[in-house]
């Protein structure tokens, strides 16, 4: 009878094995130039790696932007992302006019992205003046971290801590308080 459990048990953890695990990407325009910002983000990439496959990707920046209108930075930029991206990916743009949740309504929306996306969770932070259309068609959803405008620099540090958050909610760990 033991040695039956111990096969069952067994041959449940191997299924949860073979199941597909979801990727995430924070896939974003420009390097992160300021040092505590760097060593913050890194800190968050780190301790989210713990719960969840989790990378960020940086497209170099433009460069000669001078001589490039707005419209045309945005349109080069796009192009780029749009390289960046794999077949299967579900994308999610961080952006204004996004959904906006609570920290435990992120979590819970993680959680269903887990039983649904097979491949990888694109979240993307465009450049300076934001997406191109071809972008937004691409996209999936928006989701908005604030209705403040903050630099891009920071949305990236925003974003990985509350993806920390969320998995520790998702865990019952004591780091989010409500």
């Amino acid at each position: 009878m033991i040695r039956l459990a111990k096969v069952s048990i067994f041959l449940i953890f191997a299924k949860q094995n073979d199941k597909k695990v979801m990727k995430i990407t924070l896939l974003v325009v420009g390097r992160t130039v300021e040092k505590h910002y760097i060593t913050a983000i890194d800190d968050y990439v780190g301790r989210t790696k713990h719960f969840t496959p989790f990378d960020m990707e940086v497209i170099p920046e433009l460069k000669n932007t001078k001589s490039l209108s707005m419209e045309q930075q945005k349109e080069k930029e796009g192009e780029l992302i749009l390289k960046a991206l794999q077949p299967g990916d579900v994308v999610v743009l961080l952006d204004e006019h996004g959904k906006e949740f609570r920290s435990v309504e992120f979590a819970s929306w993680i959680e269903r992205k887990m039983h649904t996306v097979n491949k990888r969770l694109v979240f993307i932070v465009g450049g300076p003046y934001g997406f191109s259309p071809k972008v937004y068609e691409a996209a999936h959803e928006k989701i908005s971290l604030s209705k403040m405008t903050f630099s891009h620099q920071m949305i990236r540090l925003i974003f990985v801590e509350q993806l920390y958050r969320a998995f520790t909610i998702l865990n019952n760990n004591p780091y989010h308080h409500e």
